[in-house]
C-alpha cells in the first residue's frame, strides 16, 4: 500500500461507526487529497469480529493492523505511528478516531494549516464540544488540574496531522506510549492548532466510562511526572511553612493563657505529623522520578512489533 497520505484510525469494536466514517471521508475530504490517501486501521484486539466488508474507499487502499492484546487507544496510536514510520512511505499522517467525533471535513483544514507550517504537527483544537454538561464540567476541571500540576495547557486530543519528518522524531518519544498529545508537548516537537468543533458519534455507544476518563487524564499528567513531582514538593514545603506558622500562633496563645487546656498540644502535634508525612512523601516521589529517569525507556519505534499480530490488506 503506497500513498502520499495515510489516515491512522485506532478502533475497538467500532466497525459500524468505522464504515460510516469511511463514507464521510469519501464525501467530505477534498478530491486531490483523497486520491492520494490510504487508511490504516489499528484493531485494538476487538473481541467482536468484523462481520461486514468495509465500505468502498475512494482512496488508494485500506490496511488493518491487528494487535495481540487490547492496549488502549493511546498505545494503539503509538503502534500505528511506529508501523507507518518504519514500514510505509508517506508525506503526512492524519490521526483520527473511528467513532466520527473527529469530522473528516476538518482534514481539509488541517492540510491547509500544514501548508503554511510544513514541519509542524497540526492539532484540532476543540472550540466547541458536543458532550453533556456533566462531561464538559469535569473536562474543565481536568484541564485546570493539568495546568496546575504540569504548568502546561492542553486544548486538543488525538485528531492531528503529522508531517513525515516529525513522525520519525515522534515515534522515538517514549511518552506517546502513555499519552499521544502529552507526548508531543513533552517532546518539544513544534506543534500548532486549528480551532475545530467536535462532531457527534456516528454509531454505537462510547467505550469510555468515568473510570476510563479519569485514567486517561492521569496518563496525560504522568507524561510530566518529573515536573508534577517537583510542584507537589514545592506545595508540600509551602504547606509545611503554613503549618509551622499555625503552630507558632498556637504556642503564643498558650503562653498568654488564651488556649483551651489540651487543645493546643493536640492540634500542634497533629499539624506537625501531617507536615512531616506530606514532606517525606513528596520527597520520596521526587527521588522515585529521578531514579526512573536513569532507566531505559520503552521506545515505540523499536518495540511496537511485539504487539502486532497481523497486517491485512483489505483493498
Amino acid at each position: 500500500m503506497s500513498a502520499k497520505y495515510i489516515i491512522l484510525i485506532p478502533q475497538f469494536n467500532d466497525w459500524e461507526a468505522l464504515n460510516l466514517l469511511i463514507e464521510k471521508i469519501n464525501s467530505d475530504v477534498a478530491g486531490d487529497i483523497l486520491a492520494h490517501t490510504s487508511l490504516l486501521v489499528v484493531d485494538d484486539c476487538s473481541p467482536l469480529d468484523r462481520t461486514e466488508s468495509f465500505t468502498a474507499f475512494q482512496g488508494t487502499g485500506i490496511q488493518v493492523l491487528r494487535l495481540y492484546r487490547n492496549l488502549g487507544h493511546q498505545r494503539a496510536i503509538a503502534i500505528g505511528l511506529s508501523y507507518i514510520a518504519t514500514e510505509l512511505s508517506c508525506e503526512k499522517v492524519i490521526v483520527m478516531d473511528a467513532d466520527g467525533e473527529d469530522a473528516p471535513r476538518d482534514i481539509n483544514l488541517l492540510f491547509a494549516k500544514s501548508a503554511q507550517q510544513p514541519d509542524t504537527i497540526i492539532f484540532a483544537q476543540r472550540s466547541k464540544r458536543q458532550e453533556s454538561f456533566l462531561f464538559q464540567f469535569f473536562y474543565r476541571i481536568y484541564k485546570a488540574v493539568f495546568k496546575l500540576l504540569t504548568g502546561k495547557v492542553i486544548t486538543f486530543g488525538n485528531f492531528s496531522l503529522i508531517p513525515q519528518r516529525r513522525l520519525q522524531n515522534l515515534v522515538r518519544v517514549s511518552e506517546i506510549w502513555n499519552n499521544y498529545p502529552g507526548g508531543v508537548i513533552r517532546s518539544r516537537i513544534p506543534y500548532d492548532g486549528v480551532p475545530i468543533e467536535r462532531a457527534k458519534r456516528l454509531a454505537g455507544n462510547s467505550k469510555m466510562n468515568f473510570v476510563s476518563l479519569v485514567l486517561h487524564g492521569l496518563s496525560a499528567i504522568s507524561v510530566f511526572i518529573d515536573a508534577t513531582a517537583v510542584r507537589i514538593l514545592i506545595f508540600s514545603i509551602f504547606m509545611s511553612g503554613f503549618a509551622v506558622s499555625v503552630i507558632l500562633v498556637i504556642l503564643f496563645l498558650k503562653m498568654i493563657g488564651n488556649a483551651t487546656p489540651g487543645w493546643a498540644s493536640t492540634l500542634s502535634t497533629t499539624l506537625l505529623i501531617v507536615m512531616l508525612q506530606s514532606f517525606l512523601i513528596s520527597l520520596f516521589l521526587v527521588f522515585m522520578v529521578l531514579q526512573y529517569r536513569t532507566q531505559q525507556h520503552f521506545i515505540p519505534a523499536i518495540h511496537y512489533r511485539d504487539f502486532v499480530e497481523s497486517v491485512e490488506t483489505v483493498a
